[in-house]
């Protein structure tokens, strides 16, 4: 990803996100699988032909798994990111720990969607599929909210 490229996600990142109950579980509830459920899935109203979507996935399980990869019909290129230092950049996963959680979130940890397909509007919602290392995926819907809805923190 180039330098304006990453500027221009900061900026479409910086002007969204949100936090509404949305949950899903997976198939793998059982004795040393992974029991995952994702909840607080949002996307801010996107500002430009990229968007962040943002959900925590807890694992109530006592294996861990890891989250590799995001798809959704609204872009063909969609990917995470991990934020460091103030710098975004791709990752190949991430962690979600054995009876822990994995929260990606507003200046943090997120998803990536480039080259919108399409732009949503506040109200609608945004269909996407989350790939694991062990546990089957999992369809979320992300409820687009406004471009600079602040989710409030429990």
């Amino acid at each position: 990803m180039n330098r304006r490229t990453t500027a221009l996600s900061a900026v479409a990142l910086a002007a969204s996100l949100a936090l509404t109950g949305c949950s899903s579980s997976s198939d793998a509830a059982g004795d040393g699988k992974p029991e995952l459920k994702v909840s607080g899935a949002f996307m801010p109203k996107p500002v430009t032909d990229m968007a962040g979507g943002f959900l925590t996935i807890t694992n109530d399980g006592d294996t861990a798994d890891r989250l590799t990869s995001v798809t959704s019909p609204i872009s063909d290129d969609v990917t995470i990111h991990e934020t460091k230092d103030q710098k975004m950049r791709e990752v190949k996963f991430f962690d979600i720990p054995a009876n822990g959680k994995l929260s990606l979130a507003r200046g943090g940890n997120h998803i990536m969607f480039m080259s919108l397909k399409e732009k949503p509007e506040q109200g609608d919602k945004v269909s996407v599929e989350l790939h694991f290392e062990k546990s089957g995926p999992i369809k979320v819907d992300l409820p687009v909210e406004a471009a600079n809805h602040n989710p409030q923190q429990h």
